[in-house]
């Protein structure tokens, strides 16, 4: 446990806790030397592969395939961040996430537009790989400004954010 901890707090925070004090916590369970040879074997199993992509990775790269505006682009991240606080969202890939959004944003402001070629291309997802997904993110978009997770909302309601969660939900998606 707290070799777990002393991992995740040099990837996440500025300070790193002192080994000592993590002994101390663990009601000396562990000495020094153990919990810095479990913290070095699960780095060593891990590979030092310590997170995954998240959409962000994608987003950049997919709005410039997509060609899109400031508007799109807004709406786009409004959305992938509904999808961060929220479970189901889970089962998609953060590639699929990333080019699901962009897909939503564009319908909801554009009217039903296809998915272009480049845009397929780049993300490695047609339009009928995009649907499913995009259609519980219209789902977050409907309910975004009730219930007990409001930030993202709040946060795009500002004009620092084009106030994208003003946008209206594309109810055509959800058919």
């Amino acid at each position: 446990m707290n070799e777990t901890l002393l991992l995740a707090c040099k990837y996440e925070e500025v300070s790193v806790p002192v080994v000592d004090d993590l002994v101390v916590i663990s009601d000396k369970a562990y000495t020094r030397r153990e919990v810095l040879d479990m913290e070095k074997l699960m780095a060593n199993t891990l590979q030092f592969n310590f997170c995954l992509p998240t959409p962000y990775v994608f987003m950049r790269r997919f709005l410039k395939a997509a060609q899109s505006d400031k508007k799109v682009e807004l709406l786009s991240f409004f959305i992938i961040e509904l999808c961060l606080v929220d479970y189901e969202m889970l089962q998609y890939a953060p590639s699929q996430l990333a080019a699901s959004a962009i897909y939503t944003a564009q319908t909801t402001l554009k009217g039903f537009e296809e998915w272009s070629k480049t845009c397929e291309f780049y993300s490695g997802y047609n339009e009928e790989k995009l649907l499913e997904c995009s259609r519980k993110m219209v789902g977050l978009h409907h309910k975004a400004g009730t219930g007990k997770l409001t930030g993202v909302y709040r946060k795009y309601n500002t004009s620092k954010f084009g106030y994208a969660a003003r946008t209206e939900p594309a109810g055509f998606l959800l058919m």
